[in-house]
């Protein structure tokens, strides 16, 4: 009976070691994505014909328009509008490397970060015309 209450208490005692050396791992492994995210700045706004992005830093696009129908996608990335497979694969150190998705829905504006970002989805409304919104790296931001 003692030897079964030794393996049952070492049993549970690794059992919470591997728990909490996935636990840590992870937050180290969520540190350094963070740590090596390249800090870019965009404004996202209304306007009557769509939306309009205006880039602040970390791209080489400076405005991008468009106006798209509810629930169609565009992805964005350092150099303006793409799509999956034109992805550009050559980088520039002097740009953060960053790709995301925007999608206009019932809802509001959507975004999916896919690459350079720590946020993975983002949702906010823009409700009235030239109401702006500012994203960076980290999600959410204010024009500085």
């Amino acid at each position: 009976m003692k030897i079964k209450l030794n393996i049952k208490r070492h049993f549970s005692n690794i059992l919470a070691a591997i728990v909490i050396f996935a636990a840590s791992s992870e937050l180290v492994a969520q540190e350094k994505k963070q740590n090596n995210l390249k800090s870019f700045k965009v404004v996202i706004e209304k306007t009557d014909s769509g939306i309009r992005m205006q880039s602040l830093k970390g791209s080489a696009w400076i405005d991008l328009e468009f106006n798209f129908e509810d629930d169609e996608v565009q992805a964005i990335d350092e150099y303006g509008m793409t799509t999956f497979d034109k992805i550009a694969s050559e980088k520039d150190a002097n740009l953060a490397d960053f790709l995301f998705t925007i999608t206009q829905t019932e809802k509001g504006i959507v975004l999916k970060g896919i690459e350079g970002t720590a946020w993975t989805d983002l949702s906010f409304y823009l409700n009235k015309l030239n109401e702006k919104q500012v994203i960076d790296q980290f999600g959410m931001s204010e024009v500085n």
